[in-house]
């Protein structure tokens, strides 16, 4: 799984589901993320703690990017090893 798979959501369901079977929707989400939907307009997202994990790495990964352009600048020094 990755990020563009998070990001595609294929799946909702209506608040009122939820509220009456949350235990049935969260087992049916899988790694897939989902859209609650509140009169048929998406009030919330719900995501697998695997899918919450991925997106956490991706954000590490983008921060870590900024942290190496903005360092990668300067002078570089061939080395030998």
């Amino acid at each position: 799984m990755d990020i563009a798979d998070i990001l595609r959501i294929k799946t909702t369901v209506s608040m009122a589901e939820l509220k009456r079977n949350p235990k049935k929707i969260i087992g049916n989400a899988d790694d897939l993320p989902m859209a609650i939907l509140n009169s048929n307009k998406p009030k919330a997202y719900l995501l697998s703690a695997k899918a919450y994990e991925v997106v956490l790495d991706f954000i590490d990964d983008a921060s870590l990017i900024k942290t190496i352009k903005a360092r990668r600048g300067g002078k570089t020094i061939k080395v030998k090893i």
